[in-house]
């Protein structure tokens, strides 16, 4: 009876399978449904429109009137203690003046000399005789001949006056002048202008974009004298302002995805954005897909060659990382550096990269596959070797693949943390004992130690640490698939893959384009990058107002 029973165990196991090869899909589709259901209930919210702005009422004007303004201004933000009131008279006509600033946040000596100086001691005789002193000062007369600032702001409202200040501006107000005058532009301490330190290259231009979002402006105008090059300012946070640039090529960018990107953005509705992170997480499309759908870079030559495709670019104020939009997967796996050089070495790393990303992604799921449940499809002389290899080895081989990727993301993780001179030492020291240590032990075999030390090698070469995370977790996920139904689950895990990526989208522009729709002409920039010659025209998925890359 036993033996009849033990007969048909493989028959139930085969059974098993197929059961739950078949009814993975649907489960998984169905959570997926759940989960993206309850993300878009009780996550954050977007306002369905933007809020107009609400007109300033008469109380909250600026009249003129010295004690009034100043008072409303000192009992609104005189209680930081950064904030500094200067008051002083205007000569020659007699009246009374406060500049009001952050310290730190100005440039001190402009504001020194062509304003303070100027109003102090440099306006003596334009008033002709006879005339009342306090009659003669107007606003048009001092933007014209007293303040020889290239950059002047009129305010009316004192509210609006008070968000400017606290946010570095320095402010004039002038007994008998109905309007304040932001004076000057904040100027704090900002770090020098870097090396990109997320894409690193051998050839290429050697600049990175700063915090400070008008030096970032002025980096993308630096790139090359172009009209059409267009920036629109946008307000985000609702508590804590910051300034965030929209940037395009007005005649060469899609209508409808300029619109989309700017209705996206004005729907953004959180108290503080600290990073561009945080814009990318809320107008992306798909909040529970693993893939990014927006692209962050720091390097301004790459957000230039995006605009010039057709693409948008969002730079945020306080970030070195700009977003563009769309993306697609392919782009995740190209790097400027293909076009800096030659058409053939530029193919050959790009071939090399997409070969990385498939065993970054595909290697330890492969070797689970073939040594728990399809030994037979390894050539005889390997399964011996490691068959040899695995002798004494107390674990299922999912159990030491897990081990090792586990140790290995934990010594990547801490080699990020530590300081610079000691990071790259420990993850590679660690690294080298952490595998001869489980090797010795018994614990994992000298055969997996390569095919992880080959992921983590693989995984190296994504031109974008972002996209190397998708694969990192991706990879325990195959694993998972392949450890329960081998090479079937293999299989089911990259079919669901590819179903996921042709359903994905990136404000309207599909993911995995131009495999899916199928667009030839597109092709000579994917695999291969073709001669600059023959890429005469810009991706069609972008639907340009310009075809023609050179007209």
């Amino acid at each position: 009876m036993w033996s009849t029973i033990v007969s048909y165990i493989p028959g139930w196991i085969i059974f098993m399978q197929a059961a739950i090869t078949l009814l993975c899909p649907l489960g998984i589709y169905f959570i997926y449904k759940k989960l993206y259901t309850f993300v878009s209930t009780a996550g954050p919210k977007l306002n369905n429109s933007v809020q107009p702005v609400a007109e300033s009422t008469a109380d909250s004007l600026v009249s003129g009137q010295y004690e009034a303004d100043l008072s409303y201004v000192q009992q609104a933000i005189g209680g930081n203690s950064d904030v500094n009131f200067r008051e002083f008279m205007v000569q020659g006509y007699e009246l009374r003046a406060v500049l009001v600033f952050v310290n730190g946040m100005q440039d001190e000596e402009s504001i020194n000399k062509h304003v303070m100086h100027q109003l102090m001691f440099g306006n003596s005789g334009m008033k002709e005789e006879g005339q009342d002193s306090r009659e003669t000062l107007t606003l048009s007369a001092l933007k014209a001949n007293l303040l020889p600032l290239t950059e002047l702001e009129e305010v009316k409202e004192l509210d609006k006056l008070q968000e400017r200040i606290l946010f570095g501006y320095t402010a004039l107000l002038i007994e008998g002048i109905s309007a304040g005058l932001l004076v000057g532009h904040p100027n704090g301490s900002i770090r020098a202008i870097t090396e990109p330190t997320s894409e690193a290259l051998l050839r290429g231009p050697r600049i990175a974009f700063s915090e400070v979002l008008s030096e970032n402006t002025s980096m993308l105008r630096r790139q090359g004298l172009n009209k059409n090059l267009e920036m629109k300012v946008y307000e985000v946070g609702s508590l804590v302002k910051r300034k965030l640039v929209i940037a395009y090529m007005k005649d060469i960018v899609n209508p409808d995805l300029l619109e989309e990107v700017k209705t996206r953005v004005s729907r953004i509705d959180m108290d503080f954005i600290a990073e561009s992170g945080y814009v990318e997480q809320l107008i992306e499309d798909n909040v529970l897909s693993p893939f990014q759908q927006i692209q962050n870079t720091e390097r301004p030559d790459r957000v230039i060659n995006a605009l010039l495709e057709g693409r948008v670019a969002l730079l945020l104020e306080g970030t070195p990382f700009a977003l563009i939009v769309p993306v697609t997967f392919s782009m995740l796996l190209q790097s400027p550096e293909d076009y800096f050089e030659r058409w053939l070495p530029g193919t050959l790393l790009r071939l090399l990269r997409f070969f990385a990303a498939f065993m970054a992604l595909m290697a330890p799921a492969l070797y689970i596959s073939f040594i728990s449940f399809h030994p037979g499809l390894i050539p005889t002389e390997l399964v011996i070797s490691i068959i040899e290899t695995r002798q004494g080895v107390p674990f299922p081989s999912v159990i030491e693949v897990l081990i090792l990727e586990v140790s290995i993301e934990i010594l990547r993780e801490a080699g990020i943390r530590l300081p610079k001179p000691i990071g790259p030492a420990m993850g590679i020291v660690g690294g080298l004992i952490i595998g001869d240590a489980a090797v010795n032990a018994g614990l994992v075999s000298p055969f997996l130690v390569i095919v992880v030390a080959v992921t983590a090698i693989s995984s190296f070469s994504i031109p974008m640490y972002s996209a190397g995370i998708t694969l990192r977790i991706l990879r325990f996920v195959g694993m998972m698939f392949a450890a329960l139904l081998g090479m079937l689950g293999t299989i089911l895990f990259i079919l669901l893959i590819f179903i996921h990526l042709t359903k994905l989208k990136s404000f309207g522009v599909p993911y995995v384009t131009p495999f899916s729709p199928l667009r030839l002409s597109d092709w000579k920039d994917l695999y291969i990058r073709a001669p600059l010659p023959l890429m005469k025209r810009r991706p069609e998925m972008m639907k340009t107002q310009k075809k023609k890359r050179r007209t």
